[in-house]
């Protein structure tokens, strides 16, 4: 029986409360959702797709290199058209040839992807990770962010005993437009949870299971209110929707929130426990029924968080910082960064095999012994120790970091040390998530993939470091 062999979630790291909003606004039209994830400037749904990807791969039984397929989900995908899957297997060193898709249009693309995943040979790597956005004074109470993972693989820990769709359409309940970033809907109440409400009704009522004894059940929550009027027509009880109930906590995380909700979910779950989930999205809805539980890598992160003020929401996502930056700076050209993708993403560096020395990057002579060499390519440690720090201020960034530090003030840059091999490799890095009053030389940084800036219209990333707290 293939199932869920292992998962992780990511969520980020900031949190707006809804007594922030309320008192920005007078108001706040969120019902049930007391705070929501807010991604930092740097971060996106690739981002933290990767992340929640790194933590469930370091707890799944097969190796990276044996994954058959990725199938991945969002709403949000960093550009309108543009590579994401191809990105996403460099970051993590998968295989090359491993078979890929994308959904990208609705919020039921996490059942699309488990679902697809349960019919490929193989282990499967399936990943929803989402950040919609909305207007700030209306629907964007509601939008959070966050990302989840799960290893799909036969004689799993937690089988999927059942898959069950149900289509029909339902122009209007939630949709974005071509060349728009914010999510809308008709706002007719009534017609909106009554098209939801039926839709999942119908695909879980097609399950080979009893709805009655589930545990758990996570279902499309676009606010707290919502997964109990979805569940009003079928037979699980209160205690089960609030099992799988985590928009009150991060937000509405659109594609990713109910399978965020499945491993909370599946965490708390024991052996023979039945969880159920409901994926609704542009007149789909998919069901699936699992048995069993799991540990998962990350889950402490739905009840953690630093709060921040709404001010501060605002910048960190973009809202108030849409000027232009004129200027010149570093340009690398595409050619040259694509070269050094291992070093950015993987922090590979070269082991001399005259002397031992290590190099990074694994260009030219030798740092130790200053012999031109063919590399040893070993990987380095992703956590590492500062060395030193600086502090670039307003007006001391180069123009492609300006947007940052318009969203996130002063940023600080890092000498970071990381073991490799039988030696030490040290770059220069921006640190992220990190105070830069409370940050010191000796500290401890962890690697993560996140956004350095955009240059000739295509997003660049690379690997910063943050707390390893």
């Amino acid at each position: 029986m293939r199932g869920i062999d292992a998962g992780g979630i990511y969520i980020p790291q900031f949190r707006l409360s809804t007594e922030e909003t309320a008192a920005a606004w007078g108001h706040a039209d969120a019902g049930g959702i007391n705070r929501k994830a807010v991604p930092a400037a740097d971060e996106d749904a690739l981002t933290m797709a990767v992340t929640a990807a790194e933590r469930a791969l370091g707890n799944a039984s097969a190796d990276r290199s044996a994954i058959a397929l990725i199938a991945v989900a969002t709403t949000t995908p960093p550009m309108a058209e543009g590579d994401f899957v191809s990105r996403f297997v460099r970051m993590l060193a998968l295989p090359e040839d491993v078979a890929g898709s994308i959904s990208t249009q609705h919020t039921a693309a996490g059942g699309e992807a488990l679902a697809r995943a349960l019919d490929t040979d193989g282990p499967a790597l399936v990943v929803a990770a989402d950040c919609p956005e909305g207007d700030p004074a209306n629907t964007d109470h509601a939008f959070g962010a966050g990302a989840a993972a799960f290893i799909i693989d036969d004689d799993a820990t937690v089988p999927i005993r059942d898959v069950a769709w149900h289509n029909d359409e339902t122009p209007g309940v939630r949709f974005r437009p071509r060349d728009e970033r914010e999510v809308n809907s008709l706002g007719i109440t009534t017609y909106e949870r009554t098209a939801v409400r039926e839709a999942v009704t119908e695909a879980v009522t097609a399950l080979a299971v009893d709805a009655s004894e589930a545990t758990a059940a996570a279902l499309h929550q676009r606010d707290g209110k919502f997964p109990y009027r979805v569940a009003g027509d079928l037979a699980f009880s209160n205690e089960a929707v609030t099992a799988g109930t985590v928009v009150d906590r991060i937000g509405d995380a659109g594609t990713a929130s109910v399978p965020i909700g499945l491993l909370a979910a599946l965490a708390e779950a024991s052996e023979r426990e039945t969880t159920v989930g409901g994926f609704f999205g542009g007149g789909s809805a998919v069901a699936v029924s699992l048995e069993g539980g799991l540990p998962v890598a990350g889950i402490d992160e739905l009840d953690r968080g630093e709060s921040i003020d709404y001010t501060t929401y605002l910048r960190k996502r973009g809202y108030v910082v849409e000027s232009e930056v004129a200027g010149g700076g570093a340009n690398v050209s595409l050619p040259n960064w694509q070269g050094s993708l291992d070093q950015r993403y993987r922090l590979i560096a070269g082991e001399c095999p005259d002397c031992g020395g290590i190099t990074f990057p694994p260009r030219g002579a030798c740092q130790e012994c200053h012999s031109r060499v063919e590399f040893k390519r070993i990987e380095a440690s992703r956590t590492g120790t500062i060395r030193a720090l600086t502090v670039i201020g307003q007006g001391g960034a180069p123009p492609e970091f300006a947007e940052l530090q318009q969203q996130e003030g002063a940023y600080t840059v890092a000498i970071v040390a990381l073991e490799a091999g039988s030696g030490e490799a040290t770059l220069p890095a921006q640190l992220t998530d990190i105070d830069s009053k409370t940050v010191a030389v000796g500290d401890t940084v962890r690697a993560t993939i996140r956004r350095i800036y955009t240059q000739e219209g295509v997003p660049r990333y690379g690997v910063k470091f943050k707390s390893d707290g």
